[in-house]
């Protein structure tokens, strides 16, 4: 793929994302205003609508002229996820049904070889039996996912750190990975998003649609990133599990951090509130823009400081520990 075929991917992204809004908007299916929103204005979640039809598109085109830029078979758990998402957005799912419906997806990824086999040395192990190896994909595609979700709270915020994420591993890949066509378009495609999400009237938000499905390819790369095929590019010596670890700090950390605050309170963990991170740095700055800013600039400083500690070899489990452990005690509990 050359640079005229992404610049025609952000065009028809942006064209999409626009009159998919204009049907939700002559459908009168708005995204609610009430206690939680970081709006005052119209808004639809259709921008993960957008985002996949893209995807989409340019894949069947390809695919139809018989040239593979990735494994096509990815697109029947990423459609699903996305499916439960839209589902979500219009009906607003059980939590238990979009668990459920999760796991199979998870179940798929294993059957598609994208599998936690060996742990790389996470608690002393690393090749591991493969009924455990099967629930601890499910466990941490479970949390990822939902992380991601979690995180989509302001303008930006959820589509930044996926982008992130994307291109952290294909930087530290040692060529790029088979991924990386349907991540850099996936990237592309969601750049007109952010014009759409910082606007002051009729925004379009990521929705549980797209967060779903930017959550499950975060998880496949993390997969893939934890197989044999990923190989770190010479001059960086990591340990894959806590490099992966890193590279989630955020949205992991965020959901820890309102699951314990729900629990303490006596609340059940799935429970709506205002208690992320992004919702307390958003009231000190009344800005979306620059609350995005603030949580991607903290992010990048502390990876880079985590990974310039492995590239000097200071990268044990105890120093990783302790240093998440030093993160996520600087953020208060309220």
């Amino acid at each position: 793929m050359n640079y005229p075929v992404y610049f025609l991917v952000f065009i028809l992204s942006g064209i999409l994302i626009y009159f998919i809004q204009k049907i939700f908007i002559h459908y009168k299916r708005f995204d609610d205003i009430n206690h939680r929103s970081s709006h005052k204005t119209l808004a639809t979640r259709t921008g993960g609508i957008g985002i996949f039809l893209t995807v989409l598109i340019i894949s069947l085109y390809y695919y139809f002229q018989e040239i593979e830029l990735f494994d096509y078979s990815l697109f029947i758990p990423l459609g699903i996820m996305f499916v439960i998402g839209v589902y979500d957005d219009l009906y607003n799912a059980d939590f238990k049904l979009k668990f459920l419906l999760q796991i199979i997806v998870a179940k798929i990824l294993i059957d598609q070889g994208y599998v936690i086999s060996n742990y790389h040395g996470l608690f002393g192990l690393y090749e591991v039996p493969w009924l455990l190896a099967q629930g601890s994909t499910i466990f941490v595609f479970l949390v990822v996912v939902n992380a991601i979700n979690f995180i989509d709270g302001i303008d930006g915020l959820a589509i930044t750190i996926v982008a992130k994420i994307i291109l952290i591993i294909e930087y530290f890949s040692n060529e790029l990975t088979p991924l990386a066509l349907l991540g850099f378009l996936s990237i592309v495609s969601i750049i007109p998003l952010y014009y759409f999400n910082f606007k002051k009237k009729r925004k379009v938000f990521l929705g549980d649609a797209g967060s779903m499905l930017l959550g499950t390819l975060v998880m496949i790369y993390i997969l893939f990133v934890l197989k044999e095929d990923y190989q770190f590019y010479p001059s960086f010596k990591l340990n894959k599990t806590l490099f992966s670890v890193v590279i989630l700090a955020y949205p992991l950390i965020d959901l820890l951090r309102v699951f314990l605050i729900r629990i303490r309170n006596k609340k059940s963990p799935f429970t709506a509130d205002q208690n992320h991170i992004h919702h307390h740095i958003l009231k000190g700055t009344n800005s979306g823009f620059y609350s995005l800013v603030i949580i991607t600039c903290c992010t990048l400083l502390i990876e880079g400081i985590i990974l310039l500690f492995w590239y000097n070899r200071l990268s044990t489990i105890n120093t990783f520990c302790f240093s998440c452990l030093r993160v996520f005690c600087n953020y208060r509990f309220s």
